[in-house]
């Protein structure tokens, strides 16, 4: 408002126009008037009658503009071919990585398998299954038990847990196919809760194929096969994976009395093993027989174990050549170094098997038994045992672990770390007395 009390109006002046704006406004009139190549007009529209033209009360419909389709067209076609280009692109490189096969390698070189096929499952199960038995065994005087086991060989030989047979009287097989026959102990293994049982008078049997438990990884298939809850369930499979590696537990003894036993360097597996899963199988997913099925853990679910196949395969091949069962022995006590031990102690090395042993009030004392083959080759205490024949000791491979490999009477190399030195030792394998805890 001014001073007045009068409203101000404010009108811009007026602009020269460009030229070329002029012209360009000027093509743009006269397309929009000029008469277009296709239009439409409505019969009998309340301006005009039927064949009324333009300018007779209706006007015509200009046509719609084709470029903008042609635009919208391109644009569509452009993406489309931009995604098919980058999901190709991303094929090619998932191809080239392995990341699209059912078995893939990572850059660590382990070789990871994929199994979540149910086929693959029943697959696996199906190929080992006629070999897998039930057990019976009696000990006359009342006491019984049910476990599993599986034969290892057609001509009648048959691999069980110790616990299932050890101090019974009889003993009772019945085959996948409802036959029973009887089976005599032939040997128990003073090392692992495993024993070997013949089989009498047995024909038209299956045999498992073996595995190798050396190359199991965790998150790997794993079906044990049994009989839970006794006579009436006999070949119950169950599926998991394999939970962990180099495990250690006591199994208990039997109704007859049997002492319990020490086990380490086991499969852990959340493939359900009940009572009477006992001896039986532990398979992958090729059905081949990875571990034999020892106990589960009472106090907790989805926890179970099973005793490596590689430490069964020595007594194995003793009984298929008549030859007792027998372990290798050296006679030391160590403690498998890890880097919590190597800083308690202040120790030069956090792997290998530390010659030490303490009593339960912590005192240290002889580790080496007098007269043991360790003994006799040099070995002291105090010394860290880190490699046999080679082959590195850690927390996947025991001494025990791998000197179960070899057979008593041979002579093996020790690689010994002694006050900052290495140095080798031969050492002469004894047999493992079958009382040693």
């Amino acid at each position: 408002m001014s001073e007045t009390g009068q409203g101000e109006t404010f009108e811009p002046l007026p602009i020269p126009r460009p030229a070329w704006k002029t012209r360009v406004q000027a093509s743009s009139e006269e397309a929009e008037t000029a008469t277009p190549e296709r239009w439409f007009e409505p019969q009998g529209s309340a301006a005009g009658g039927p064949g009324d033209g333009p300018g007779q009360g209706q006007a015509p419909v200009p046509a719609r503009s084709s470029g903008g389709r042609g635009l919208f067209g391109l644009l569509m076609a452009t993406s489309l071919v931009s995604a098919i280009l980058a999901a190709g692109g991303t094929y090619l490189a998932m191809d080239s990585t392995g990341m699209l096969d059912a078995t893939a390698t990572p850059a660590n070189g382990t070789q990871v398998s994929i199994e979540s096929d149910t086929s693959t499952v029943i697959a696996a199960i199906a190929k080992v299954n006629r070999a897998v038995v039930q057990i019976l065994a009696n000990d006359g005087a009342g006491n019984s038990e049910v476990g599993a086991g599986v034969i290892f060989d057609v001509r009648g030989w048959v691999l069980t847990n110790k616990h299932v047979v050890e101090g019974m009287k009889t003993l009772t097989v019945r085959l996948a196919d409802d036959r029973r026959v009887a089976g005599s102990i032939y040997g128990l293994d003073t090392l692992s809760d495993l024993a070997i049982v013949k089989l009498k008078g047995a024909t038209d049997i299956w045999s498992a194929e073996l595995g190798n438990s050396s190359s199991l990884q965790v998150g790997q298939l794993a079906v044990a096969i049994g009989s839970p809850l006794g006579l009436g369930y006999p070949n119950s499979a169950s599926t998991g994976i394999v939970s962990a590696l180099g495990r250690d537990i006591t199994v208990g003894g039997n109704s007859a009395g049997s002492g319990g036993t020490g086990l380490h360097g086991l499969i852990q597996t959340d493939a359900a093993i009940n009572t009477g899963s006992s001896g039986g199988p532990l398979i992958d997913s090729s059905g081949r027989v990875i571990g034999i099925t020892t106990a589960e853990a009472p106090s907790a679910q989805g926890i179970g174990f099973a005793i490596p196949i590689d430490i069964a395969k020595p007594i194995m091949q003793q009984a298929l050549a008549g030859e007792p069962l027998s372990r290798p022995y050296i006679g030391v006590s160590y403690i498998l170094l890890n880097k919590g031990i190597q800083g308690d102690y202040n120790l030069a090395l956090d792997s290998g098997a530390w010659v030490h042993k303490e009593d339960e009030l912590g005192n240290v004392v002889p580790a080496i038994t007098t007269g043991s083959p360790a003994a006799v080759a040099g070995l002291k205490d105090g010394d860290i045992i880190t490699s046999i024949e080679g082959t590195a000791i850690d927390g996947l491979h025991r001494l025990e672990d791998v000197l179960v490999q070899y057979t008593p009477g041979r002579t093996i190399t020790m690689q010994v770390y002694r006050n900052g030195t290495y140095i080798t030792l031969r050492v002469t394998l004894g047999t493992r007395p079958d009382n040693l805890s």
